[in-house]
C-alpha cells in the first residue's frame, strides 16, 4: 500500500523544463529510484515509445489531463504525445519539413530540425519550441518558434513566430542558415527565452543570440548579439534562470583582439532585458580560449546556494571547472576558485548536474577525468564544492559511462527524498548506447547497462534521461525507452 501510494505522488510531479525546472539542477525526487530499488531496473519490453525522427532534446513529461504524457520533438520537425505508461501515440504534429545537412555551409545534425528541449507553460497546457524549416527543399531556410497546446499539438493564435524577420526587424543582421538552436528554451513568467549559436564547424556569419518573446500577449520580440562572429551560445541545457535573472555561457569568438563577450557567462535581467548585459565573467586566459576553440559556451552555467552564498559554476572545454559570486560575476578572472577537472580532450560540452549532500554541492558532468581518485577514471567526472571562503574544489569521483568521447550524453540525479539515496545517471551516448547508474556519493556502480533486453538504439550525443513516475526515460533514434524497478510484490 505504500509503495502505490508513493508511486501516485511521484505521477503528479510535472516536468516542465530541461533537468527538472530553470535552475538545470537535474535532480528528481523519485522514491521507487532508491539506490536499493536498481537491481531489479529493467527495460519496460512493453512500452513502445515510437516516435518519427532522431532526437537530441529531451523529453518533458506532463501529468493531468486526460493522462500522463511524454511530450517529444525530434529533428523531423515531429512533435509527438505519448501516454507515459504505455508509449504508445496520443497525437503527433509536423511542423514543417527539416533542413538536410547538405544544404547547410556545416554542421553534422542530418536533418536538422528541432533540437534544443521546449519548455512548457507552468500549468502544462502549451508547450514553446523552436524548430528550423524549409518550404523548399533547404533553399529558403526559417527559424520559427512555436507555441503548441499540450492537449493535441494545434498551433495556438499568433504563432509561430519568425526568429530571422523579427530580429532583422532590429536591425540585427540573423544569418538563418548559419545559425543552429540547439540550447533547451527557458520560460519565466510571460517571458520565453531562446538562445542561438552556430552549427558544428563554426561556419558562416553566425552570433550568440539572446532572444526573448512574450507569451501573453505573443509578438513582443527583443534581442543581444555577442558583436564579434562567434559567441556561440549552443549548451544543450541552455539559460539558467535565478534572481529574476537569465545567465547563458558563450563560446569562442573569432578575430577578437579586445574581449567581446566571448567565452563568458553573462547574465540578463528578466524584468529590465536591455542592450547589453548586466554582469559577466570569462577567464584571464580568454583569447587563448578563443585561439583553440576550448571555450565555455559547451556547458551552461548551474546555480546553487552554499553557506548563504549565491554561486554559480561554469564548465568549459578545456576541462576547467569555475566557481562564481552570483550576486557579481566578477569580470574578466574573476572567479572565486576553479578547478582542472577533466582532460583537455573534449573537457566539458554536455549540461551538468548538481545536487546538496552534507555541507557541501556535488556537480556532476560529463568529461574525461583529471585528478580523480586512486583506481577510478572513466567520462563522467563529480566535482565536490566545500565550504571555505572562498569555497573549495576537487575531484571527488570518476566513473565511467561508455559514452563516445567527447561529447557523451548528459546525466541526472535522483534521490528518494531529495536529501540522501543519490543516484547518478548517464547513457553511454553513441557509445554502448546503455543506460548506467551511479552511487552519487562515491561513483560505485548500481547499475551496468543490463543485459541484452535493456540494450537500446543510438542514443545521441548530448541527450540527457528523465525521471518521472518512478521510471527513468531515454529518447533514442526513432523510439523512447523505458526503465522501471520490478514491480512491487502485493
Amino acid at each position: 500500500m505504500f509503495v502505490a501510494m508513493v508511486l501516485r505522488l511521484t505521477v503528479a510531479v510535472p516536468v516542465l523544463q530541461y533537468h527538472g525546472g530553470p535552475r538545470r539542477s537535474g535532480l528528481y525526487t523519485e522514491p521507487a529510484l532508491a539506490p536499493a530499488a536498481l537491481a531489479s531496473l529493467h527495460r519496460d519490453p512493453a512500452f513502445d515509445g515510437t516516435v518519427e525522427g532522431h532526437v537530441y532534446a529531451q523529453p518533458l513529461y506532463l501529468p493531468g489531463r486526460p493522462g500522463d504524457r511524454l511530450i517529444v520533438a525530434t529533428e523531423s520537425d515531429v512533435v509527438e504525445a505519448l501516454d507515459s505508461r504505455t508509449g504508445l501515440p496520443v497525437w503527433k504534429r509536423k511542423l514543417g519539413e527539416p533542413v538536410p545537412r547538405e544544404r547547410l555551409p556545416c554542421g553534422d545534425i542530418d536533418p536538422l530540425g528541432i533540437t534544443g528541449t521546449p519548455v512548457a507553460s507552468p500549468d502544462g497546457r502549451v508547450v514553446y519550441l523552436d524548430a528550423m524549416v524549409t518550404p523548399d527543399g533547404g533553399r529558403t531556410k526559417r527559424h520559427l518558434v512555436f507555441a503548441l497546446s499540450s492537449e493535441d499539438g494545434r498551433t495556438l493564435p499568433g504563432w509561430p513566430i519568425d526568429v530571422g524577420a523579427a530580429l532583422r526587424g532590429l536591425g540585427l543582421g540573423f544569418v538563418t542558415a548559419a545559425q543552429n538552436q540547439r540550447s533547451a528554451l527557458a520560460l519565466s513568467g510571460d517571458t520565453l527565452a531562446v538562445v542561438y549559436g552556430g552549427h558544428f564547424g563554426d561556419c558562416g556569419d553566425y552570433h550568440g543570440v539572446v532572444v526573448t518573446l512574450s507569451v501573453a500577449p505573443p509578438g513582443q520580440v527583443k534581442a543581444w548579439e555577442v558583436p564579434a562572429r562567434g559567441g556561440g551560445m549552443w549548451a544543450p541545457g541552455g539559460p539558467a534562470v535565478a534572481d529574476a535573472s537569465l545567465f547563458v555561457s558563450t563560446g569562442n569568438t573569432f578575430g577578437a583582439e579586445r574581449w567581446a563577450f566571448g567565452e563568458a557567462v553573462l547574465r540578463f535581467s528578466l524584468e529590465a532585458f536591455g542592450s547589453r548585459p548586466v554582469d559577466s565573467f570569462a577567464p584571464a586566459d580568454w583569447k587563448d580560449l578563443d585561439d583553440s576553440d576550448r571555450d565555455l559556451g559547451g556547458s551552461g552555467p548551474l546555480p546553487f546556494e552554499l553557506d548563504g552564498r549565491r554561486l554559480l559554476a561554469a564548465f568549459g572545454k578545456d576541462g576547467d571547472v569555475y566557481l562564481l559570486d552570483r550576486s557579481r560575476l566578477g569580470g574578466i578572472g574573476g572567479e572565486l576558485s576553479h578547478l582542472h577537472a577533466a582532460t583537455n580532450h573534449g573537457g566539458f560540452r554536455t549540461a551538468g548536474a548538481a545536487f546538496r549532500d552534507g555541507d557541501g554541492e556535488t556537480l556532476v558532468l560529463n568529461g574525461r577525468g583529471a585528478g580523480c581518485p586512486q583506481g577510478q577514471s572513466g567520462d563522467l567526472v563529480a566535482v565536490r564544492v566545500e565550504s571555505g571562503s572562498p569555497p573549495t574544489l576537487r575531484v571527488a569521483w570518476c566513473a565511467d559511462s561508455h559514452g563516445r568521447p567527447p561529447p557523451g550524453g548528459s546525466p541526472i540525479v535522483t534521490s528518494p527524498d531529495g536529501r540522501s539515496g543519490f543516484v547518478v545517471w548517464n547513457t553511454g551516448a553513441e557509445g554502448d548506447d546503455r543506460l548506467h547508474a551511479f552511487d552519487g556519493r562515491t561513483g560505485a556502480v548500481l547499475f551496468d547497462g543490463g543485459g541484452a533486453a535493456e540494450q537500446m538504439g543510438e542514443v545521441r550525443r548530448f541527450q540527457t534521461p528523465l525521471a518521472a513516475s518512478g521510471r527513468v526515460f531515454v529518447a533514442g533514434d526513432g523510439r523512447v525507452y523505458a526503465f522501471t524497478p520490478s514491480s512491487p510484490r502485493r
